[in-house]
């Protein structure tokens, strides 16, 4: 195995699982409450994280290389939709959901699932609730997992 397919599935580990651990960090610490597009950004990177564990046992250079351009480009999937949510949270076009936080109820009573209700933070996807530099949190990984992406590529596509 070259040292440039081994730079490729390090990063290929590292892009989704370091964004992954950014977007809990500011739910867990920050208290930004993901809305549902927000999830949907994460979905791609656990995925991408599964084929990159996988490069790890697999059986040949062209299996590894096959898995790790799949994570690069299901982090690339986490970017066009980090695009689409951000146009939505800049109002450049309208977003295909309600943007609510879903709350289960199942097996409350009426009085602790009115209380449950109304506890839940009621998240909407067109309005960021973080920014920097002008650049919301789906902007930031948008770019960011489009760079990791690229970098991930671009190890792959080197001889050596």
């Amino acid at each position: 195995m070259t040292a440039s397919l081994r730079r490729a599935r390090i990063l290929a580990v590292l892009v989704p699982a370091l964004l992954l651990a950014g977007a809990w960090a500011f739910q867990l610490v920050g208290k930004l409450f993901p809305c549902e597009m927000c999830h949907w950004q994460r979905w791609p990177h656990y995925a991408a994280l599964a084929f990159a564990l996988l490069s790890f046992v697999a059986g040949g250079p062209r299996t590894t290389r096959t898995l790790v351009a799949g994570a690069a480009a299901l982090v690339c999937v986490s970017g066009l939709i980090g695009v689409f949510h951000a146009g939505v949270e800049y109002h450049w076009w309208q977003g295909i959901t309600a943007c609510t936080q879903t709350v289960s109820t199942a097996g409350l009573t009426t009085q602790q699932s009115l209380e449950r209700l109304m506890a839940a933070p009621i998240v909407r996807c067109d309005q960021a609730q973080w920014s920097f530099a002008g650049i919301s949190l789906a902007g930031w990984n948008a770019i960011l997992s489009f760079a990791g992406a690229a970098a991930i590529v671009w190890q792959l596509r080197r001889r050596g």
